[in-house]
């Protein structure tokens, strides 16, 4: 885990088990393959940023909500989060980094992200690589090599 935060640090498999595990049932309705239907356990995603220490500013108000995070996966992909989606005062969001799927441990494959509330899954990611938690990012400021794209702060 990267980024803004008071202790990076890189988790292992075994290293997740040391937080409270939850379990949900999750169901996937996927238009090519169906309706995928699992079972995940695994500490969530919250607990585990928090342990890490977000900088969040205390001086400004709700702070924590312009926080994003990033999760990537083995294959490349890669999917967002914000802050808010997973903060007991905002969403509450029972986002998890699964360690079993089906009652079979992950240590080899990797943990994965789960976000039960997503219909498809299309933000699961399988064989988590890297998760870095963004604050630091500004809106509306022009990219370097990419002067091309309009931006919607421009106007």
């Amino acid at each position: 885990m990267t980024g803004d935060l008071v202790r990076p640090t890189r988790l292992t498999v075994p290293d997740l088990h040391e937080w409270p595990q939850f379990r949900v049932d999750v169901s996937f309705e996927c238009a090519t393959s169906g309706t995928q239907r699992h079972r995940f356990s695994g500490p969530r995603l919250y607990h585990v940023l928090r342990d890490a220490g977000p900088e969040f500013d205390p001086v400004r108000r709700k702070d924590r909500l312009r926080f994003l995070i990033s999760v990537t996966g083995a294959d490349g992909h890669r999917a967002v989060l914000s802050w808010a989606e997973i903060d007991p005062d905002f969403a509450d969001a029972p986002v998890l980094l699964a360690v079993a799927m089906d009652g079979a441990p992950l240590d080899a494959a990797g943990p994965q992200l789960v976000l039960p509330q997503d219909r498809c899954g299309g933000r699961h990611i399988s064989g988590i690589t890297a998760i870095r938690v963004d604050g630091r990012y500004h809106f509306g400021a022009a990219v370097p090599g990419r002067a091309d794209r309009a931006t919607l702060a421009a106007g």
